[in-house]
């Protein structure tokens, strides 16, 4: 009495473009590209810039905090003087940035 019955209706279908539909997957590549893929390549980029411009002399500052100057220079490798006659040999890719020169003096 107080419940009206349900009845079975057809479902109305609305004519649906392809483009709308795929609109929000766009938009969301658009965003994770310019807010995450594009700033990683274009370090990346400086990364290798920086590291292919190393010479003799460069006050550098390892991954893993070392602060030395560069005693040579080799295709992969760079021999980093820490200290007065202490070389050590260390990977390109562990550079991790070019300090100004007298750096390490003023430290």
């Amino acid at each position: 009495m107080l419940i009206s019955n349900a009845y079975a209706q057809t479902a109305a279908v609305a004519p649906s473009s392809g483009f709308m539909d795929f609109l929000p997957v766009v938009a969301v590549c658009a965003v994770f590209y310019f807010l995450l893929l594009r700033p990683q390549q274009k370090r990346v980029k400086e990364q290798k810039a920086m590291l292919a411009a190393l010479q003799k002399n460069d006050e550098i500052v390892t991954i893993g905090g070392e602060l030395g100057r560069v005693s040579k220079v080799g295709e992969n490798y760079i021999s980093l003087e820490i200290a007065e006659n202490v070389t050590v040999l260390i990977q390109k890719s562990a550079v991790q940035m070019v300090l100004p020169k007298g750096t390490i003096k003023s430290i």
